[in-house]
């Protein structure tokens, strides 16, 4: 098989208005909830299934019940490979609708992720390919093209604070953000990020990664010094729910400025709500995690003007969601 077209799409590079006027700074948001699947996993996932498609693989498995299981079916849908997707009982029936529509097989097994995967493992077959939803370095090399866009599009260092008369985008010129925001669960995105910036050459650029309380498996890691497996998810984000960040992930924070941020459900869910009002999007808690160290600015933003936000969007909640859970996340 020569080579392929990337299945996930250049996303647009744009300037939020409403968060420049809200924080004061120039804030740059990179809008992969545009892509195909609904969120930034088809970077990675697409890239490494064309992979194992042209290493011979002739079917897909995939463990994930959210976003990931979605990119999985769809690249395999794409790719004329067959997919199986293997969720825990705990999958919403949105998410499993959304796999379902991309002509993937659901398997629904188990009380857990790490059950649900087991099963997965189980059905590997020599002509078979395991999609890993964050721990694969194809994976991560895939989500580093999110930064290669950002390169070539050209950040324009001239465009700071809230009057700037720039877009802060210019495609004649290549600059760099003085911060990158991105929401963290598994680890994946952040491994993808960092290696696209040490590419580039802007491996002083820091990353604030953000979680929730409840899915802080990266931030309690970082404190430990050591990888820390949290005894369960409490967090409405669940697809930030990953117990164990993969090992890259924290490898990486001993060789890149990476700064964890936690904050609250509730934050999470009014980020996306104002999100939407703002600039007609809808995200998940995942991605509104991220939303909500910028618009309510953490301390740790205070010292950058130009700050680029990964809106890594997510395809499994709705807005009939998001208002029930700001309801009960209301102080």
């Amino acid at each position: 098989m020569g080579l392929m077209k990337p299945l996930h799409l250049d996303t647009p590079l744009v300037t939020s208005r409403p968060l420049a006027l809200a924080t004061g700074k120039t804030v740059f948001l990179k809008l992969d909830a545009l892509q195909p699947s609904g969120s930034f996993k088809l970077r990675g996932i697409g890239f490494a299934a064309q992979e194992y498609v042209r290493r011979g693989a002739q079917r897909l498995i995939s463990s994930s019940g959210g976003n990931a299981g979605i990119a999985v079916a769809y690249a395999g849908r794409l790719l004329s490979v067959p997919v199986v997707v293997v969720v825990p009982q705990t999958t919403s029936e949105r998410a499993k609708a959304l796999i379902l529509r991309e002509g993937a097989e659901v398997m629904v097994h188990g009380a857990s992720w790490q059950e649900a995967n087991a099963l997965a493992q189980s059905l590997i077959t020599g002509s078979d390919a395991f999609l890993h939803p964050f721990d694969d370095a194809l994976l991560w090399q895939g989500h580093s093209t999110l930064i290669d866009e950002v390169a070539a599009t050209g950040v324009n260092p001239g465009a700071t604070g809230v009057n700037s008369g720039a877009t802060g985008v210019n495609p004649g010129a290549l600059g760099r953000p003085d911060a990158v925001v991105l929401s963290v669960g598994g680890g994946g995105l952040l491994c993808g990020v960092a290696e696209g910036l040490h590419r580039h050459g802007w491996s002083d650029v820091p990353i604030m990664a953000v979680e929730t309380h409840g899915a802080d498996s990266f931030s309690q890691s970082v404190a430990a010094g050591s990888r820390v497996e949290l005894a369960a998810i409490t967090s409405i984000a669940t697809s930030l729910g990953a117990r164990q960040v993969c090992a890259r992930a924290l490898e990486w924070a001993r060789r890149h400025p990476i700064h964890p941020v936690v904050v609250s459900d509730g934050a999470a869910v009014r980020a996306c709500l104002t999100f939407l009002d703002d600039h007609r999007i809808l995200v998940e808690p995942a991605c509104g995690a991220a939303l909500a160290a910028v618009y309510d600015p953490t301390p740790q933003l205070e010292p950058f003007e130009s700050i680029l936000v990964i809106v890594c969007g997510g395809a499994t909640a709705t807005v009939e969601q998001l208002l029930r859970w700001n309801t009960a996340n209301a102080k």
